[in-house]
């Protein structure tokens, strides 16, 4: 089995080229579902789409490079070459230690953040949605969430981390003298803008409005916070408001123009406005930032503001890496077990695979029910029962498949294996 991975990221990408990549979380089961139709053989495949990286997983026989690069590309409306000058391939050991390190928050722009760990997450549940999640990519995962946990329970990788709203908030406050004198709008009902809003209502500013599509979603958050809820179609006659405004969105095209911003410096007599883009593609035109009275933001200016102090946490990185480097071990060895010409070995290793998988599976179902408050003896038998008929689906299904010759061989392997006596339990 090979494992490949394509992606872009801060690190090889502009603002404007990853823009071009960006997938909402609900448009990941059906693009997944697209890109496996194209292709002859139909690999495993995740998504993970965010404002920093878009990045392709992928696991089958054979590996399946050049389709993948040629739909990637065709995504964004670019050329296969344009996007590898910008991209990163990878191939198994390399493709799960990036995977690893960046569910650990070490590939991130803000080192060690730990909102990564819930987009990939997020991802893999897409794709298992899409029905695109196979067992190698499960495993591959599943241990990268586990080697993240350690590394944060482990090492001191995200002390000190300045988050993205936070520094919104920090470059806000060298702006203006005194944040309980702005007033700030919101647009977008987010993740990333509930963090911002959460920053921004500790300064305590003199108001705050949420604009959003759809306005049950802002007044549901801005009521959180006591602020003012708005539709995005209020914005050309009150942006002229507020000093701050911090977007975040899923659009596909910037929400706010030059036009309206030069509008609103008109109406504010040129008293500077702070503003703070922070999605791909941009919700802010990026002519705007040649305005005099404007300070804007994107996510790639932030860049240097959120690694202040990354000097500090070099040790904390190395205990990390030490940490990755033995979950990439630990994967490596389980995929080269799941090699057939490993014979008794490799299916013996299967087998234990297979168990393990089931048995997280029952035990992550019984937790869910513990939690609702269900029945604990009740909560125990469903476990046992959904662990037993995984068992037992396979030979039953045998049993009656086949001719009569065929049968009765599976009858008397299944009695070999199933029906032990006292003594051999």
């Amino acid at each position: 089995m090979a494992v490949w991975a394509l992606g872009i990221n801060h690190q090889t990408a502009p603002l404007d080229l990853r823009g071009r990549f960006a997938f909402a979380l609900d448009q990941l089961p059906p693009t997944l579902q697209r890109f496996r139709a194209g292709l002859a053989q139909q690999p495993e495949a995740t998504l993970l789409s965010t404002c920093n990286r878009t990045e392709i997983y992928c696991a089958a026989e054979q590996v399946a490079l050049e389709p993948t690069i040629h739909w990637l590309a065709q995504t964004g409306s670019v050329s296969p070459q344009q996007l590898l000058h910008h991209a990163y391939v990878l191939h198994d050991d390399a493709a799960a230690r990036h995977a690893f390190r960046v569910a650990s928050g070490l590939d991130s722009m803000v080192l060690g953040e730990p909102q990564i760990l819930g987009q990939m997450k997020d991802a893999v549940r897409a794709a298992e949605q899409a029905g695109a999640l196979g067992r190698t990519l499960h495993q591959l995962f599943q241990r990268s969430f586990a080697v993240a946990k350690q590394v944060r329970s482990s090492t001191a990788i995200g002390a000190h981390s300045i988050s993205m709203t936070a520094a919104a908030v920090r470059l806000a406050g060298q702006l203006f003298e005194d944040l309980r004198q702005i007033r700030v709008l919101f647009i977008g009902a987010g993740e990333m803008i509930e963090l911002a809003a959460t920053h921004f209502a500790a300064k305590q500013p003199l108001s705050m409005a949420i604009a959003n599509r759809t306005l049950e979603r802002g007044e549901k958050l801005a009521s959180r916070f006591g602020a003012e809820a708005l539709r995005l179609s209020d914005l050309p006659g009150r942006l002229h408001e507020f000093d701050a405004v911090i977007s975040c969105t899923a659009s596909t095209l910037p929400l706010i123009g030059l036009g309206a911003v030069e509008r609103a410096l008109k109406q504010r007599r040129h008293r500077p406005m702070f503003m703070v883009d922070l999605a791909v593609p941009r919700d802010i035109e990026a002519e705007v930032k040649q305005l005099d009275d404007v300070y804007l933001y994107t996510v790639d200016d932030l860049a240097s503001v959120v690694q202040n102090g990354k000097d500090h946490r070099q040790a904390a990185v190395a205990q990390a890496e030490a940490i990755i480097d033995s979950g990439v071990q630990g994967f490596m060895h389980w995929l080269q077990q799941r090699d057939p010409t490993l014979g008794v070995v490799g299916l013996i290793c299967q087998l234990q695979a297979q168990a393990e998988d089931w048995r997280a599976l029952e035990i992550e179902r019984a937790r869910k029910r513990l939690a609702r408050g269900e029945d604990t003896e009740a909560v125990l038998q469903a476990l046992a029962r959904g662990l037993t008929q995984k068992m037992l689906h396979g030979p039953l299904a045998e049993l009656h498949a086949g001719d009569e010759h065929t049968r009765a061989a599976t009858a008397e392997a299944v009695s070999r294996l199933f029906l032990r006596g006292p003594g051999r339990l």
